[in-house]
């Protein structure tokens, strides 16, 4: 990034707004009306219409000392996008509003920005509106997305049924063992003038919680097989917490299998390091953003060589609670660990 510092108070609201969108090109035919009106206009020609809200508030969701702004950017659009597709929708637009304090310079929200657009394109969604406005100390993000299904086509968390199969997405726990990688290394430079941090060429389980991916590819491939999943969200707080979310919902119980948990070499190999269980990183390690979904068996010859798709369980009765079962071959009840919001 340039040296150069441009204050925001003197491009002001407006002019900011302008600066920051100024090369905006729309991708999707539903967006009628973007920015630069008093609200934008959109027609989704007869499919139904998700929505979705998220807030990033630095110091709770992120910590700018070792998130490039460029990646909370990124970032802060693809957690929602997430979110429609485990609706099994398709994500159309965005609103981003950001309260900023005056530390944060025109060029620091540029480079945010950059993160935004390249998202956007990736996702092929439009950025049609949002806010900015002043935030005393520290930085603020609030994403609404849009997104279309083909009407009924949508997916809920309360409709899994006894005897669906449980099946997750990619693997899980690395972004859990980034985030310690990194509050380590930033205890250490804290603590230690003049210590640069030590990463450890550990790009895969630090881009897990940088740089997350929103699972388009699947609801393509859901499309394209004709796949309606029973039940579905997405894993932004630890595969327990959101099984036991779907077990709720649809009044029934789950057995998970430990030795089916997908779990990524680099993953492992770190939890050891630290003499961490990987399966309690998998299990309550959250920032994944993979897809956890419930399929018919009838369905099973579908998916059963899919990339990216594993079975790790089943739909029980609601009588069985929801379990786990051990490689040792012990039955443990599945329990939330995963992050709170709001804390213990």
């Amino acid at each position: 990034m340039s040296e150069e510092r441009t204050e925001i108070s003197s491009l002001g609201e407006f002019g900011l707004i302008g600066h920051l969108t100024k090369n905006i090109e729309h991708q999707n035919a539903s967006t009628i009306l973007g920015v630069g009106d008093d609200a934008a206009v959109i027609d989704h020609f007869g499919k139904q219409t998700v929505v979705t809200t998220d807030l990033l508030i630095e110091g709770v969701h992120f910590d700018l000392m070792y998130t490039p702004l460029k990646h909370l950017g990124y970032k802060s659009v693809v957690v929602n996008l997430s979110d429609l597709y485990a609706m099994n929708a398709t994500p159309t637009q965005i609103v981003m509003s950001l309260a900023i304090s005056n530390r944060f310079s025109v060029e620091a929200l540029e480079e945010f920005y950059e993160g935004v657009y390249f998202a956007c394109e990736e996702y092929g969604v439009d950025l049609v509106g949002g806010d900015t406005t002043s935030s005393q100390k520290g930085f603020v993000i609030s994403v609404t997305a849009l997104g279309e299904v083909a009407p009924d086509q949508f997916v809920k968390r309360s409709t899994a049924k006894v005897n669906d199969l449980i099946c997750v997405t990619g693997f899980l726990g690395g972004a859990y063992l980034g985030l310690l990688l990194l509050e380590r290394e930033k205890k250490i430079f804290l603590e230690t003038k003049g210590v640069q941090p030590d990463l450890e060429d550990r790009d895969y389980i630090v881009g897990r919680l940088l740089k997350p991916k929103a699972r388009k590819d699947i609801i393509d491939f859901f499309e394209k097989e004709k796949i309606v999943p029973t039940a579905m969200m997405d894993i932004s707080d630890g595969l327990s917490s959101e099984v036991l979310h779907i077990c709720k919902q649809s009044n029934v119980g789950a057995v998970i299998y430990e030795d089916k948990l997908p779990i990524h070499p680099d993953t492992k190999e770190f939890a050891y390091k630290l003499e961490i269980d990987p399966t309690a990183c998998a299990l309550s390690g959250g920032e994944d953003y993979e897809l956890l979904f419930t399929i018919s068996q009838a369905d099973y010859d579908k998916i059963k060589d899919a990339l990216g798709i594993h079975v790790v369980g089943y739909v029980a009765e609601e009588k069985e609670g929801a379990t786990i079962l051990t490689k040792g071959g012990n039955k443990h009840q599945l329990t939330a660990q995963g992050w709170n919001a709001f804390g213990k």
